[in-house]
Parts: C-alpha cells; sequence; structure tokens
C-alpha cells in the first residue's frame, strides 16, 4: 500500500535511522538485496521495479541498470532526509528567491517535419509569449546541457535506450517502438530536454530556486520504460524526480499531470512504486486509452496513482474540483518533499488535439493551487516540465499565464 506518511518519531536519531537502513536486509523476487525495516520499506520504493502491472510488461532488474541495485545508498539518503524533516532542519524559506525558466532555441531542432502537430514552431510561439510578457527578465535563466545515459537509466531499460539511439543513427523518421517522429538531431534534443529537467531540479533541491519552468521538447509523459510513443522519446518529468530522489534524498515526490492525455508513461514507471504520487486530469475515452479510475496503482504503490478522467468539453469545474479536492486532500497525506508539474497546455480551450476548455486564466489559477501545496508541504519547491499544447494561437499565452503565477 502506498503510505502516505513517514513513521511517527518522537524523539528522532539520525544514526539510529542509518542502523535500521543498513542491518536489517532482505531479498527481493529478483534476489537483490533490500531492506525489510519500516523506514527501509518506505525509503526503499522505487529504488527497483521488478514488473509493470498493468501493462502486460515485465522487467528484470538487471534491465533497469546497476542503479537500480544500490538501494542501501539511497536509503541512507532517504533517512537522512527524514532526519531533516522531523527535526525542521529542512525550513528554510524559499519565497525571495528566483523563479528559473529553462528557455533555448535547441529544442528547436527536433524537426517533426512539415504539418506535425508536435513542431518545431510551439517553441518559437511560447519564446515570443514569455519574452512579450517580462517573465525572461523577471525570471533566472537556465542553461540546457545534455543528460548522461545513467539519467535515462533511471527510468527507461538499456535495451530501449539502444533502440533510441539505434533508430536515429539510421537515419528512421520514426522510433521504431511506437509513433514518436524523429530526425538527425532529435537524440541530442532529447538528452538536452532531460538534462535541462535534472538542471532545474538540482537547482530548486539545492535552494538556489524557489521554483522552476521548463520548455522543452520532444515531450515525455508517453515515454513507458522500454517504449517511446505519443511525440516522446525520454519521460522527462519521471527522470527529474529520480533525480531528485537519488541526488537530493526528496523521499516523495508529487507530480501532477493536466496535460488532456493521460501520462501513461509516467504512470508506468511509478505503477507499483509508492515513493512518487502520480495525479493525471485528462479527456476519456481519448489518446492513448489508458488512465481509468479504477488504476490506483498495485503493490506499494496502490493509492498513490490518482486518475481523474472526464468527458469532452470538460473544464475548470471539473479539473479545479478534482485537484482542490481529492488531491488536495492525498496531498496532504502523501506529504511530498517536491511538485513537479506535467504542463500540457493541449487542455487548454480550442486545442485541436483535445476537447477541453481550460483558459489562459484558469491554468494561472491551477497554478496558484499547486503553489499553495508546495508551499504548505515542500517548502514552496515546484518543478514544471512542458508537455502538449498544439494550438499555435493560444499555447505561447497559457504558459504565460502558467509562469506568470510561478513568478
Amino acid at each position: 500500500m502506498c503510505n502516505t506518511s513517514w513513521p511517527t518519531v518522537a524523539n528522532p536519531s539520525l544514526p539510529r535511522a542509518l542502523e535500521m537502513a543498513v542491518d536489517n536486509p532482505g531479498t527481493s523476487e529478483s534476489g537483490a538485496s533490500r531492506d525489510r525495516d519500516d523506514l527501509g520499506e518506505e525509503a526503499g520504493k522505487g529504488v527497483e521495479r521488478l514488473k509493470m502491472t498493468g501493462t502486460g510488461v515485465q522487467y528484470s532488474s538487471e534491465e533497469w541498470g546497476s542503479q537500480h541495485q544500490s538501494a542501501k545508498a539511497l536509503h541512507l539518503r532517504l533517512a537522512f532526509v527524514h532526519h531533516l524533516r522531523c527535526t525542521g532542519a529542512m525550513a528554510n524559506d524559499t519565497s525571495a528567491l528566483p523563479t528559473g525558466l529553462l528557455l533555448d532555441n535547441v529544442y528547436r531542432d527536433h524537426d517533426t517535419g512539415p504539418g506535425h502537430p508536435e513542431q518545431p514552431d510551439r517553441y518559437k510561439v511560447v519564446t515570443e509569449a514569455l519574452t512579450g510578457a517580462g517573465l525572461v527578465q523577471k525570471t533566472q535563466p537556465l542553461t540546457q546541457q545534455p543528460c548522461e545515459d545513467d539519467h535515462i537509466l533511471l527510468c527507461h531499460t538499456k535495451a530501449y535506450l539502444d533502440i533510441a539511439k539505434r533508430d536515429v543513427a539510421s537515419g528512421r523518421d520514426e522510433l521504431s517502438t511506437g509513433d514518436t517522429v524523429i530526425c538527425p538531431r532529435s537524440l541530442d534534443v532529447a538528452q538536452r530536454a532531460v538534462g535541462g529537467v535534472v538542471h532545474a531540479v538540482d537547482l530548486v533541491m539545492s535552494g538556489k530556486l524557489k521554483n522552476a519552468f521548463c520548455a522543452v521538447r520532444p515531450p515525455g509523459h508517453h515515454a513507458r520504460p522500454a517504449q517511446g510513443m505519443g511525440f516522446c522519446l525520454f519521460n522527462n518529468i519521471a527522470i527529474g524526480a529520480r533525480h531528485a530522489q537519488k541526488k537530493h534524498g526528496a523521499a516523495k515526490v508529487l507530480i501532477v499531470d493536466w496535460d488532456v492525455h493521460h501520462g501513461n508513461g509516467t504512470q508506468d514507471i511509478f505503477y507499483e512504486d509508492g515513493s512518487v504520487f502520480f495525479f493525471s486530469s485528462h479527456q476519456a475515452p481519448w489518446y492513448p486509452f489508458t488512465g481509468w479510475a479504477e488504476e490506483t496503482g498495485t503493490g506499494k504503490g496502490k493509492g498513490c496513482i490518482m486518475n481523474a478522467p472526464f468527458p469532452a468539453g470538460s473544464g475548470m469545474k471539473e479539473i479545479g474540483a478534482a485537484i482542490e479536492g481529492p488531491l488536495a486532500e492525498a496531498a496532504a497525506k502523501f506529504k511530498p518533499d517536491l511538485v513537479m508539474i506535467s504542463a500540457g497546455f493541449d487542455s487548454r480551450i480550442d486545442d485541436p488535439l483535445g476537447r477541453f476548455t481550460i483558459t489562459d486564466e484558469q491554468f494561472a489559477s491551477l497554478t496558484k493551487t499547486l503553489r499553495k501545496f508546495a508551499e504548505e508541504h515542500c517548502n514552496g519547491r515546484i518543478v514544471s516540465v512542458l508537455e502538449g499544447g498544439y494550438n499555435l494561437d493560444g499555447l505561447g499565452k497559457a504558459v504565460a499565464a502558467h509562469v506568470g503565477a510561478l513568478v
């Protein structure tokens, strides 16, 4: 079951927490060493995903890469964060810190060809809108940078990474795993999307930024552990969440996905996890035809997946109620150390790939609601990542409204 709170500790002791994380080894189904005490089980969620239920796909620990077998090191990090949270040592005020903005024309180099909805012109209108609204000047610029393979392997199998590299190098115009158009620059740009999100997470988690928005392409929330699909190569936000856990000891991460399409890739990655709470509001039935309310996670992840599927024509009334009601209640119990947003703006009114009715002002309102979550639970820490949004007349306006509410 998804444990939505840390064990109660009246007089927390860091040495005892570390002792618990080290001295109680167990054995998983695959034979990998795992901790079985309460703290170890809580801290170790997601270190080793042994299978993905609900997808018909299973993975061995080897397929997830060697970093998933270093459970003990991650347990020690998370035990330390638990100690800091219990003693109030993480309560530094971040309200005076700047908002980070990742905006770089390198993300236009992923060329999907004429007529494709996920086109480089999306980035042009986003850049123009943010500049025109004065938000480039009001935020701290972030630098794009390529990620390491190890970052990608936090959420994807090595076999899939090899496929993506091979598909791009061979000159294919589409990934062999699904409906994602690629060009000779796609791998490099996708690696820089991941790298940009990882860098933003570093700055927010280290207290140098209060929050950040990453305007990246290609999007990521449909990318599953062993499959790129739905315009996505790598799952940018899921990798960012895992990085926050591995490098910064974030014990729990909340991901909120308001894209009109269900974030099936993100759900698959964390379906049995329990250390990441994933919420998705989306149109249903609609591509990718997943994300029904009864999909709530399994094993340790049970209860840490919350889907809010709505019919075409839905808008702020339905989505706002889901976020301010059930999600707010769940977030209060879950107590995240970081809030991340899969910011898809195809849920905006008049988007050609969706039938939701969210307005620019309502995106700002949703953003303020999530800022309130973050201020209550994790000192305001938010990293938002661009997903969909295909109406070129409206995408920039919606992004500007969102970023304006973060500043």
